[in-house]
Order: C-alpha cells, then sequence, then structure tokens
C-alpha cells in the first residue's frame, strides 16, 4: 500500500508538471490608449507634397480624370490640417483662416483648368497652387519650407498617361 501511495503521489506530481508546461504563457495585456492617434501635421503635409508633385504629372500628361482625384484628395489634407492641427506650435492665425485664403483660390483655379482640359490654365493654376503653399508656409514660420515645381518624375511605378482602356473624363 506504502508502494502505491508513493506511486500515486509521483504520479500527481507528473500530471501536474505536463499540466503546467502545456500552458501557454499569458500574454501581456494592452491597455488602452489614453489619447487616439491624431496623424501629426508633418505627415498630412507630407502627402500633400505627394499629391502636389502627382498632380503635377497627371497635368502634364493630360491625364484629367487623374488631376480631379489628386485635387481632391489635397482637399482631403488640407482639411485634415485644419481639424487635427489648426493652432499648430504657435502659428499667429488658425490654419483654417490661412489654409482657405492662401490654398483655395488656387484649387478653384485647378478645377477650372481640369474641367477645361486647359494644359496652359493648368500651368498657372499649379503655379498659383506652388506660391500659396510658399506664402502659408511663410505666414506660419516654415518658410523654410519651400515648395516648387517637380524637377523630375520621381513615381516610377505609376503611370500618369491616360489609360487605353478607360474613358476620359474630368
Amino acid at each position: 500500500m506504502l508502494q502505491s501511495r508513493a506511486t500515486q503521489s509521483v504520479a500527481i506530481i507528473v500530471l501536474l508538471t505536463l499540466t503546467s508546461c502545456s500552458q501557454q504563457p499569458s500574454q501581456p495585456v494592452a491597455k488602452p490608449a489614453t489619447e487616439p492617434y491624431v496623424i501629426g501635421l508633418g505627415e498630412i503635409m507630407g502627402l500633400n507634397q505627394m499629391r502636389h508633385a502627382k498632380l503635377w504629372y497627371a497635368g502634364e500628361a493630360g491625364n484629367w480624370q487623374l488631376a480631379a482625384y489628386e485635387i481632391d484628395e489635397m482637399r482631403e489634407g488640407f482639411d485634415d490640417a485644419k481639424q487635427f492641427h489648426d493652432h499648430h506650435k504657435g502659428i499667429r492665425e488658425p490654419l483654417s483662416k490661412l489654409i482657405p485664403a492662401f490654398i483655395d483660390p488656387a484649387l478653384i483655379e485647378l478645377d477650372k483648368a481640369v474641367a477645361a482640359k486647359d494644359k496652359n490654365a493648368f500651368t498657372s493654376a499649379f503655379d498659383h497652387l506652388t506660391n500659396g503653399c510658399n506664402g502659408c508656409h511663410k505666414a506660419t514660420d516654415f518658410g523654410f519650407n519651400v515648395i516648387q515645381r517637380p524637377a523630375m518624375q520621381t513615381y516610377s511605378n505609376q503611370s500618369f498617361a491616360i489609360p487605353v482602356d478607360q474613358p476620359s473624363k474630368p
């Protein structure tokens, strides 16, 4: 009987050991975020800088549908800048006032040029947008950030030509 109790004890110890070894380690519990993530103004403007370049390439290629898309995407970016960073790093005027003053007139010009499929008007409106970006940067003490027409095509993985199988529309 003593031997069977000893055998039982060893069996219980082995069983407990195997059971504890087969359990998965507990996963750390993620702490809930105290504040929701908000994209930074630099990231928003970096994306708008990309859109600015792609807008240029689309207009140069006469791909008015893509140009209209990029203008719309830029508007969304500027709306995000106003919504999430209206008073950024001590700028004197809120972005909700500066962006409409410096950017919106050029975007309206671009809309018209794209709708008319007018390359000359597009070029003028694009330069107006570029000047508006630089004017806004100066007004917010970010004048060191100078925007210009793209000097070379940096998006080699995208064609800006009108797709052959897609009808062109503004």
